[in-house]
């Protein structure tokens, strides 16, 4: 371990405040599309400093909007708030309580509202606000019905091609492995009723936000309906579809606010890192991260992980369990996280320098990664990613000791569709 130490002394700026962070905003400033992670969906101390990130992002370097590891539907009520739209609330918190699929504690929490009441103040001052929309793919039925209630109200005429769509979900009450296993073993594919949807909802697409909103759920409602029966074959196929929706989301969200529009994007680690870097690669998973860099090239990507030794967390024991504040434990021997508890400051800022990585960046360590199921008694056999750390992300945020962030609900909410794996990232 003492082989790294010096490494870690060049190259850790201790974290007191956001004005520590200039190395990183400096170098997200010629960028389009800065990916901040998270090695864990319940820790306060990573949406904090994303929070913190992002609003200099914003402010300094004009970034267009923030998109997150959440439902289009949900966000777009939080989008309204933070742009003061027609039909927004005033109180971002209030559009955050209505999150209800679980973990409804991902975006419904204090840190979230802080940094969106921000975001709406703001926006305030700028002439093209920023807004904040979900990338993800699970909203289904609410996306179905949100689009059947745009149609009632504003295109009649189209409501029978939504109806037929939605008619051919309802037998499965809302249920979204009902629906996989019968693609699978019944052939009762709702695909037909769902291409054509999309079909006619983008070809009246236009630069309106209700219109666009409206062409956002009929992709999401596709590229659900594609998760949900490729789930039922396991492996890599369904995290890909899932993936491939996120980055075609960041793509469309671009192009809609148009020319020299820039991106903030919040993502679990296992989302903004590059799997080429990872053993996601070798189990045939893409993700968001490596799929930007395809895209837009690796100098406009700027991608962010962030990492803990031991603390608190919000999670689950189980998918739909309650949620729990757990402890988590000291990281494994000779992981990443046991080098830099080890010789890195209590909380520190890793720019990696773009020629000559020594060899913390290119050696091959265990890195860790908690979903929202967790089980830290089993963590020593699971929950790290064997990583290059240079090669996943351009920068790292690092804090020894966290602490787990803070619901606005802790009641029961409504158990939806399962993630792709157990781990909930």
């Amino acid at each position: 371990m003492s082989r790294y130490g010096d490494q870690v002394a060049a190259l850790a700026v201790p974290l007191r405040t956001a004005g520590d962070l200039d190395a990183l905003i400096d170098r997200a400033a010629g960028t389009r599309v800065v990916m901040l992670g998270e090695a864990s969906h319940g820790t306060h101390e990573f949406y904090h400093w994303r929070s913190a990130i992002t609003q200099r992002l914003l402010e300094e370097h004009g970034f267009s909007f923030v998109a997150v590891e959440g439902d289009w539907p949900d966000c777009a009520r939080v989008d309204a708030s933070v742009r003061a739209l027609p039909g927004g609330v005033e109180d971002p918190r209030e559009a955050l309580y209505e999150y209800d699929r679980w973990p409804a504690w991902m975006w419904a929490n204090e840190e979230i509202v802080d940094f969106t009441r921000r975001l709406r103040q703001l926006n305030a001052g700028r002439a093209k606000p920023a807004g904040f929309h979900g990338l993800d793919v699970y909203s289904l039925w609410e996306s179905l019905r949100e689009i059947l209630v745009y149609l009632r109200d504003h295109d009649p005429d189209q409501v029978p091609g939504a109806l037929r769509a939605y008619r051919c979900f309802e037998p499965f009450a809302e249920d979204p492995q009902a629906y996989a296993w019968a693609t699978r073993f019944v052939d009762a594919t709702c695909e037909p009723d769902v291409i054509r949807l999309l079909t006619e909802l983008r070809e009246r697409a236009t630069a309106r936000e209700t219109e666009f909103g409206l062409w956002q759920n009929a992709a999401v409602v596709a590229g659900a309906e594609h998760y949900y029966r490729a789930m039922v074959h396991g492996g890599a196929r369904a995290w890909n579809v899932r993936d491939r929706h996120m980055d075609e989301t960041l793509d469309r969200l671009l192009e809609h606010y148009g020319p020299g529009s820039k991106a903030v994007v919040w993502a679990h680690n296992t989302h903004v890192g590059d799997a080429r870097a990872t053993d996601q690669s070798r189990h045939g998973e893409v993700t968001l991260g490596e799929l930007a860099r395809d895209r837009y090239g690796a100098d406009n990507v700027l991608l962010v992980g962030f990492g803990s030794h031991r603390g608190t967390v919000v999670a689950g024991q189980s998918w739909g369990a309650p949620m729990e504040v757990m402890g988590v434990p000291p990281a494994r021997d000779d992981s990443l996280e046991d080098i830099l508890h080890a010789t890195a400051p209590a909380r520190a800022l890793f720019t990696f320098p773009r020629e000559d990585p020594p060899p913390l960046l290119i050696d091959e360590l265990a890195h860790r990664a908690i979903g929202v199921v967790y089980r830290p008694e089993r963590e020593r056999w699971g929950n790290y990613v064997p990583t290059t750390l240079g090669e996943r992300y351009d920068a790292f945020l690092w804090f020894d000791e966290t602490t787990a962030l803070r619901a606005l609900h802790t009641a029961s909410v409504q158990v939806h569709e399962p993630e792709t794996y157990p781990s909930g990232v």
